[in-house]
């Protein structure tokens, strides 16, 4: 069963000529660029989305498919109970089934140290009134029959899941019929400025004029927004994720210890990943945006794995180019879509900690191995923000790996940035002048 990730060799399914003028361009073909679009084409913007690979197909095809209010940062948290809300409603709207569960979310405590962790977090759920609740050893016991034991749990039942390659296309052939015009193979190579603000955008299919635009570029966001003057230490690591063969296991919610995450998917099969396991390519960025990152850095090096070269055409790789002309083949033409090579040693480290984990089962069978590149920002929140040196410009990046669960709520709150209305969510955490200076930003207490 070929399903994820979605390749660029997968047949483009918006491949008409984008039109020569809109009132927003939006960059970026991953669920908060497709949410956004959604949202504008409803409320009746003319609004042209440009993906230069294809839809979904880098983080937001590659993550694990949690849409959860546990364990996010406190800032996130009235948007993400906002977009489980449009979760909700999205398939029955979209009209298809791209596996939407509320299934659940369990965090799961190794020790007393983790049992803490996670109950400091109860205070941030009571004062959302959330369904969160503390479990007992005997509890996860009974959700976990046959599981090595854990400490205890943290649970939140109406927490859940969606199979991530199925629903943001899904999301986009939805936008599309709202009158949202979608291009693949359509890289944004520039933005156009005249008399110091936003006035459209080059692609490599012709200029579309507009005097807003939505970056949300992932991964390749701060490469366009430096070449245009807009400073955005953002860097991206490399995350392995694997899809087991169909599995009799007892629990249909997602999960996560200190080791591994889990989730049941539709099919049968579990989708697992190492929990905190990265992989950094260091390229240019790195070096400058190291005090800003050094924080984060030191209090969680274990997890990195630092690798001295990027990949050809990676947007950090040292041979990158950092300008360019708007009449040439720009970088993201050249890497149409991020495919990093999935870790072995990683697959290899997750199935011995679920064995250890579910000695009864024991090492799963691997149907299929990706990775994906995870844009981070130096606090692991992201940045919604205008660009206050470029009027026009709207930056909706740096999602750190937790941007699937959130990015309809973001989508709605970007759309109304966009076009001048009160977003109804206070954005002051996630400003993009919090970085001002390249001063080190504190990283938060979660994942």
């Amino acid at each position: 069963m070929k399903q994820f990730p979605i390749s660029c060799d997968a047949p483009a399914r918006f491949s008409t000529a984008p039109p020569r003028a809109a009132d927003v361009v939006v960059i970026g073909g991953g669920i908060v660029g497709v949410m956004t679009a959604w949202y504008l084409a409803k409320a009746g913007s003319r609004v042209v989305l440009c993906e230069k690979g294809r839809i979904a197909g880098e983080q937001s095809g590659r993550n694990w498919g949690w849409i959860r209010k546990q364990g996010r940062d406190p800032s996130e948290l009235p948007i993400m109970i906002e977009a489980l809300d449009i979760w909700r409603g999205l398939s029955a709207e979209a009209g298809a089934d791209f596996g939407f569960r509320e299934a659940g979310v369990l965090y799961l405590g190794n020790g007393a140290r983790e049992m803490g962790r996670l109950e400091s977090w109860m205070d941030h759920a009571r004062a959302h009134a959330l369904d969160t609740r503390l479990l007992s050893r005997a509890e996860v016991s009974a959700m976990l029959p046959d599981a090595a034991g854990w400490a205890g749990g943290l649970w939140t039942a109406s927490d859940a899941q969606a199979e991530p390659w199925r629903a943001v296309p899904v999301l986009a052939l939805a936008a599309e019929r709202f009158s949202a015009s979608l291009h693949e193979d359509c890289a944004v190579r520039a933005l156009d400025v005249a008399a110091g603000r936003v006035a459209g955008v080059t692609t490599e299919k012709g200029p579309i004029r507009a005097d807003r635009v939505v970056l949300a570029g992932g991964a390749w966001s701060a490469l366009l927004a430096r070449a245009h003057g807009v400073n955005l230490p953002q860097l991206s690591v490399s995350a392995t994720v694997t899809a087991t063969v169909p599995i009799d296991f007892p629990f249909d919610g997602a999960a996560a210890d200190t080791h591994i995450g889990f989730r049941k998917r539709q099919d049968g099969g579990l989708t697992l990943a190492m929990r905190y396991l990265h992989e950094l390519f260091i390229g240019p960025d790195a070096f400058r945006h190291l005090r800003a990152f050094w924080p984060q850095i030191r209090s969680d090096i274990s997890s990195t794995r630092f690798r001295p070269v990027a990949p050809r055409a990676y947007p950090d790789a040292w041979a990158t180019p950092r300008r360019w002309s708007a009449d040439q083949i720009s970088p993201f033409e050249r890497m149409r879509i991020l495919d990093p090579t999935p870790s072995a040693s990683a697959i290899e480290d997750m199935r011995t900690h679920f064995a250890a984990a579910f000695p009864k089962i024991g090492k799963p069978a691997i149907a299929a191995a990706w990775a994906g590149m995870i844009e981070t920002l130096p606090d692991l929140i992201p940045v919604i923000d205008h660009a206050a040196t470029l009027p026009g410009l709207t930056i909706a990046t740096g999602f750190s790996g937790h941007g699937f669960g959130i990015g309809p709520g973001v989508g709605r709150v970007v759309a109304d940035l966009v076009a001048g209305r009160d977003p109804g969510h206070d954005l002051t955490p996630f400003r993009l002048s919090r970085f001002r200076g390249g001063s080190a930003v504190p990283p938060r207490p979660i994942r």
